[in-house]
């Protein structure tokens, strides 16, 4: 039945990306989770374990791995296993830090390109920080730890005393630099493309919703709540992001020779005279999202990936078909940990699925927190207000204590 596929990753991406190709193929998810169990092998290897994987590669007659998750992308998986003649969906670790996976690095290539971004610093000691949020810093600014955190990897600070305070806890938890930037008002989105290192074509767009509480309260996280299509992005303004954004940034690192190959998401801000501002890039999709933004992708996924890795994409891909429905996604999320978790197969049906970040099974086989984000539930619909009616539908028939989402998604369209 269909090919040996090893996705690399642990979390709710890779459990939708495994759900989704399950279907046709042979699923093996290295470390995977308890709900990713249910319809495909989990293996137990790191994902930044490259070596091992390679290992678990060759001797399972895997036909392509597919690194979704940072950490595996940043041990150089791709190069490892394109060295060893195996099929690998994923950029080096060399592209992905360029662009991505350091912040400091991504920053000074934006910069070098001369993309529309905000002012921004980079410090490597406290009392630089801080003298730069003291004399050449407005508030708002955003301050992001060079590598991604899953917990204080970033803070929107409105004032200086709270971004000394960021400051300085960071650097005393062993930071080794800071970029500080100005915030830019307006209104966030993601645009991914898909890529072979050389051509580049639009898989979709989404609209975020980041903050942790309704009304864009709360801590800043890596997202909390999706729409896809992003229902504000006109056709001219993907037209600019392909032109003056993703093809001048792939151009340049094949130039550098490191060509990039893979998803490619970028973060940005439509602002309220319709300019664009690039905040950062990312090397796969988000966990928040990728539900949405798979589903609707009205190809064959592993055929699409297939043809990046073997180099014949540009020549038999000209657009990628995209269905004619919105995805509206919300993350659930828990304060503890080993609250039992009830209703989620009531919750899914035909147009409503879930995914599951890290959940597990207990003695009884019942699902259970892990504490923190707990599950991402994905209504699809041809309109967003019947979208947004059956999300919450699905949300309400979830129970467990401590249940926490947001319940603004698409508020503001009055639907």
């Amino acid at each position: 039945m269909g090919k040996n596929i090893l996705i690399v990753g642990s979390s709710a991406k890779e459990y939708a990306l495994a759900k989704l190709l399950s279907k046709d193929n042979n699923i093996f998810v290295a470390p995977g989770n308890d709900a990713i169990k249910e319809f495909a092998e989990t293996v137990d290897i790191r994902e930044n374990n490259a070596t091992e994987l390679l290992e678990f590669a060759l001797e399972n007659s895997i036909d392509m791995t597919i690194a979704s998750s940072e950490e595996s992308i940043k041990s150089d998986i791709a190069t490892l296993f394109s060295n060893n003649e195996q099929m690998i969906f994923a950029p080096s670790a060399e592209a992905a830090e360029t662009v991505a996976t350091s912040k400091s690095v991504a920053k000074k290539f934006m910069y070098k390109l001369k993309l529309p971004s905000p002012k921004f610093g980079i410090f490597d000691k406290p009392q630089y920080a801080v003298d730069y949020i003291k004399t050449k810093c407005t508030m708002p600014v955003v301050i992001k730890t060079d590598e991604y955190r899953k917990i204080n990897g970033m803070q929107i600070c409105s004032s200086q005393t709270i971004a000394r305070n960021f400051i300085e806890e960071s650097f005393m938890r062993g930071e080794k630099r800071l970029v500080i930037e100005d915030f830019i008002y307006g209104d966030e989105f993601s645009f991914y493309v898909i890529t072979d290192g050389y051509k580049a074509l639009p898989i979709g767009s989404l609209n975020n919703y980041k903050f942790a509480l309704d009304g864009d309260g709360g801590l800043l996280t890596a997202g909390m709540g999706a729409c896809s299509p992003n229902y504000k992005l006109t056709i001219e303004q993907e037209n600019f992001l392909m032109q003056e954004i993703i093809f001048p940034v792939l151009d340049e690192l094949e130039a550098q020779g490191k060509p990039y190959c893979g998803i490619l998401g970028l973060d940005g801000v439509i602002e309220s005279d319709n300019t664009i501002s690039a905040l950062e890039f990312n090397t796969f999709f988000k966990d928040h999202d990728a539900q949405g933004i798979l589903e609707l992708i009205d190809e064959d996924i592993c055929h699409l990936f297939e043809e990046c890795v073997i180099g014949s994409f540009s020549d038999n891909y000209d657009y990628i078909r995209l269905k004619d429905d919105y995805a509206l996604s919300c993350v659930l999320s828990a304060g503890t940990a080993g609250q039992i978790i009830k209703g989620i197969d009531s919750a899914i049906d035909d147009n409503i699925k879930i995914a599951h970040f890290n959940t597990r099974k207990n003695e009884y086989l019942e699902y259970e927190t892990t504490g923190g984000n707990t599950l991402v539930v994905t209504a699809f619909a041809k309109t967003i207000s019947k979208a947004k009616s059956d999300l919450y539908d699905a949300i309400d028939l979830i129970n467990y204590s401590g249940k926490q989402y947001r319940k603004d998604i698409c508020s503001v369209l009055n639907v």
